[in-house]
């Protein structure tokens, strides 16, 4: 699994698979899932992000790093 979060524009994505996405399907206000061409979860792409989590305690393969600047891939 894999987290970027892009603190410009409070985006968060979160990768599940190592795998291209061929559809995508707004399921909520501001949220993105991403789908194979099986139709398995890819990812999920989150609007907004940090209205949804602490984004300021996101880690990096365990150890915690404050997210400032630009953008952080987790």
């Amino acid at each position: 699994m894999k987290i970027q979060y892009d603190s410009h524009s409070d985006m968060l994505y979160i990768g599940l698979r190592a795998i291209a996405s061929v559809e995508s399907e707004e399921i909520a206000p501001g949220v993105v899932v991403d789908y194979d061409k099986d139709n398995k979860v890819v990812g999920i792409e989150i609007t907004d992000g940090s209205k949804y989590a602490d984004t300021s305690a996101l880690a990096v393969q365990g150890i915690p790093v404050p997210i400032s600047g630009s953008s952080q891939n987790i």
